[in-house]
């Protein structure tokens, strides 16, 4: 059975990109919350939606009210429900900031709102899960601002090694030796608020399984627009598009002055239809939800085959 979508609290945006869900919401200058429950983790928080309060983080990409406004209601409601301290993840250059907020709601409220706080520079990496690792890279936007990978690290028998018998390979390792290869896995990457650049042809996100990226201007004279506002254009992610690894890319920060269905034809009309095919409007319920719904019946259809054979 594939993982049911949340109750639509604020027509919330749904994605199954197996084997992870995206979900969230996210309109330019509103608010922009979106989560990824295997991974604990929550990117931003313009608000707190219930179905946004189960990750143990909270990973802030900048200070702008419609990606942090939610931050503190987010902490308390964690500690109202019962469900422990929320950890706040944050660049080290914004952390003073964060502080400052949420000492404010504590003189509001007259009460402490428990909460934890990470910072994170360039070049640390933070373990969120076995194996899993998220880390930070800085975007180009407004105010200091930062991007995020998820990596899997893995390791693999050496070539040279395989075929030996266990007892063999067991020698070597007691030994001291180097059996394995490590390597490393992108699954995730989230742009937040950004420029186009060379930060995002780090491999960490070019590779990465599902990239979930803002592009907040679709009308061609508005390309200037984009550049003042340090936003993306959909001509960037058309050109991204072309060397960019991932299997799905989530478009998310569109504007209400945009319709969707006009912000996939300038997508189609910029980048192709092949391309473009591996896009997906986290706004975009109708569309969503029929997917969602195929891949449900197809779930149905293996489960049923294969209880069959039993």
């Amino acid at each position: 059975m594939i993982p049911r979508p949340p109750p639509r609290e604020g027509s919330l945006g749904f994605l199954y990109l197996p084997p992870f869900r995206v979900q969230g919401f996210s309109v330019a200058g509103e608010a922009t919350t979106i989560s990824i429950p295997e991974m604990d983790v929550c990117f931003d928080m313009g608000k707190a939606p219930r179905a946004q309060l189960a990750p143990k983080y909270c990973v802030l990409s900048h200070g702008h009210m419609d990606h942090i406004g939610g931050l503190a209601y987010w902490c308390s409601q964690r500690n109202f429900q019962g469900m422990g301290p929320g950890t706040i993840v944050c660049d080290k250059r914004i952390e003073d900031d964060v502080r400052t907020m949420m000492n404010g709601f504590h003189k509001l409220e007259r009460q402490q709102t428990p909460y934890e706080l990470i910072t994170l520079e360039e070049g640390d990496e933070l373990q969120i899960k076995n194996n899993i690792y998220l880390r930070p890279f800085h975007t180009e936007h407004t105010c200091p601002s930062s991007g995020y990978s998820i990596v899997e690290k893995r390791t693999k028998l050496k070539p040279e090694l395989v075929g030996l018998p266990q007892e063999k390979i067991k020698e070597l390792r007691q030994r001291g030796d180097e059996i394995v290869n490590h390597f490393e896995v992108p699954l995730i990457a989230y742009t937040g608020d950004t420029l186009p650049g060379p930060h995002l042809l780090r491999d960490d996100v070019m590779n990465a399984q599902i990239i979930i990226t803002e592009c907040t201007f679709f009308e061609k004279d508005h390309k200037a627009r984009a550049k003042t506002g340090m936003h993306m254009h959909v001509s960037d992610i058309a050109e991204w598009l072309k060397v960019a690894q991932c299997e799905h890319m989530v478009i998310c920060h569109v504007s209400r002055r945009t319709h969707l269905g006009q912000a996939r034809k300038a997508l189609v009309d910029t980048a192709g239809k092949e391309l473009s095919e591996k896009v997906h409007f986290l706004m975009d319920h109708r569309t969503n939800r029929e997917r969602y719904d195929i891949q449900a019946e197809e779930s149905a259809r293996i489960e049923a085959e294969l209880a069959s054979r039993d």
